[in-house]
Parts: structure tokens; sequence; C-alpha cells
């Protein structure tokens, strides 16, 4: 399809900076042999600990968000559900072999769900839209908001076309709980097989009346997080990927550090660290981004939101504040 998009040129979509997937020195083939050689630290030493929240009687005025490891979670705003790239599945690939869920991670499923009044695809990567979970949960989804050229995927999953909203950087959409949602850019890329860049990547932000939160989805760091912060800022809450990086695409993932400066640059009040403890998708320790975000937010006076898996907290009450993390030990 040739969408008439300033993003898409020449078949594909493109970033607003050249950005290159993998620094000049390695290869998509030696990336894949490192893969099957990660080391043990990649994968938390026991099961990870987590909360079981009644998501269906979360009902009050409050806004709340609950996380489910990686980059899944539910906003609940404006007495609307806001579900934000769910994967509920044991694995974040195509092959249930691959990118296996840390034990203890997997604490939510579908039926765990409440109604979805709108779901939030951020980009079409397989840790971001999983076909079993969307299917599992097609019946209970109003509303669906995405980027160009995902709609193809989710109808896949069962989705019905008339539902679904694509959305190009800079528009904006009326959401039928009374929320505002506008697509802003990511740098980032998509592609659920060989062939890159067919759908748009992006992150939105979510805005009530006096609330603002900013999905961030997947990005690399770049200008375009100030430059969001000074049309839309302040936000509330900003949740942001911290995990999942390495020097070698240093281009379309955050390091933490990067992740608290980002918040900085959207005049956040507070982060939500997000894009890790579930699979293990880089080399690094699998406590490190927790570890580095946390004391990179202490050097920047950061608020920094710390829940559990499952741990439901609300946007105007005392942040959860626990390095749950050190906790995780060899038993």
């Amino acid at each position: 399809m040739d969408w008439n998009s300033p993003r898409f040129r020449n078949g594909v979509f493109h970033n607003e900076l050249p950005t290159a997937l993998m620094s000049g020195d390695t290869s998509m083939f030696r990336t894949f042999l490192k893969f099957m050689r990660k080391p043990k630290h990649v994968n938390p030493p026991a099961p990870l600990p987590s909360v079981r929240s009644d998501l269906k009687a979360l009902n009050g005025p409050e806004t709340s968000v609950t996380w489910f490891g990686h980059s899944s979670y539910l906003i609940r705003m404006n007495g609307g559900n806001i579900l934000v790239d769910p994967v509920f599945s044991s694995h974040a690939s195509p092959v249930p072999l691959f990118a296996k869920a840390f034990p203890g991670a997997n604490a939510y499923s579908a039926a765990d769900m409440p109604d979805i009044d709108v779901l939030i695809i951020t980009h079409n990567h397989y840790d971001h839209l999983d076909s079993r979970t969307i299917s599992s949960l097609r019946s209970r989804i109003k509303n669906v908001y995405t980027g160009l050229g995902v709609k193809p995927d989710l109808v896949r999953c069962g989705i019905p076309a008339e539902i679904i909203t694509e959305m190009d950087w800079g528009q904006s959409a009326d959401l039928p709980v009374g929320l505002a949602l506008t697509a802003a850019p990511a740098r980032h890329f998509s592609g659920r097989g060989v062939k890159r860049n067919q759908s748009l990547w992006s992150s939105y932000i979510l805005a009530a009346e006096t609330e603002k939160i900013y999905i961030g989805g997947d990005s690399g760091y770049g200008p375009h997080f100030k430059a969001i912060g000074e049309a839309f800022g302040p936000f509330d809450l900003a949740i942001l990927e911290t995990g999942q990086y390495n020097p070698q695409w240093a281009a379309i993932h955050m390091m933490p550090e990067e992740a608290v400066r980002a918040a900085e640059d959207l005049r956040a009040r507070a982060l939500l660290p997000v894009h890790w403890a579930k699979f293990a998708l880089a080399f690094h320790p699998w406590d490190e981004p927790a570890q580095r975000t946390a004391a990179e937010a202490a050097k920047a006076g950061m608020p920094l939101a710390t829940p559990r898996i499952g741990e439901t907290f609300f946007l105007h009450q005392p942040l959860p504040a626990k390095h749950w993390w050190k906790d995780v030990k060899q038993p």
C-alpha cells in the first residue's frame, strides 16, 4: 500500500533521523549466533515475584497502572480500561522455543483482563503484538489504535477491521472513554518477518482533562523526546523502555540512563521503566536495567515507579519504590 505519509518513502517507513538497526561492525547473522549462546545471567536465578490483582474490580475514579512485565500494562483512566501491547503467551516469538518468559513473569493471562475499551499496539514486533493474546481477547476489545500498516496483523488475529484506527505521527483521536490519544514519533523499526518497516512504530500521548501519560513503545534516544515534552508536557507519568539494550543496536533501544534523560526531556513527573523482567532479548544481566535506571533516576531526582509484576499503583498516590529485584536470589 502506498501510504500518504511523510514517513513513507520508497516503499518503507522511515525514522525522523537516519537510524541504523545494527552498528557497522556486526551483522544479523553474527548476532543470531550470539543469541544462541547467551550468558547465564540474562535469566533470573529464581522465579520473579508477582502480585495477583483483581483487575475486573478496578472501578474507582482514580487513574491506575498495572504492569505485567516487559511492555504490557493496563491503564485505568477516566473510567476506561486502556491495554497496551499485551503479551500473555509464554514466549515473545513466533516459535515457542525462543524468547521464553522468565519463571514467575507470566502470571497473567487474557482471562484476567477486564473488558478493554481501548487497545493500543505501539508496533508489530512479536514482543508487543502477540497474536495468541490478541485472539484470546478479541471478543472483549471495543476499539484498537495503532500505527499505519498494522491493521492486517490485527485482522489476522480476529479483530474486526472496523474497530481498528491506524494513526500517523501527529494525528489525534477522541477515544470513546472521554480521553484524547495522539500518535507521536519513536525511533525504532517494524517487521514480523524478513521484510522490515512495512508498518509504522509510534509512541502515544494519552490525555484526560487534567492528566497525561506518555506511552513510549520502543525507541532509541533522540530529539523527539524534547520536542514532545515541549509540545505536550508536562506528563504525570512517562512509561519508557529501559531494557534489551546493547551498544550494537543503540540507535533503536535506549540505555537505562538515556531513558531517565528522555523522561526529563518529556517533562515527566515520574518514570515507569518497562521492557524488562520478562524476556531475555539482549545479553545484559536480567536485573541490570532496574539497577542502572534506579541509580540514574536517584542522581537526576526523577521519581521512579518500580512495581512488581501485577502490582497496581495509582497516579496521585505514593509510587511503589521497593527494589524488589534485589530479593530474587538463588534458592
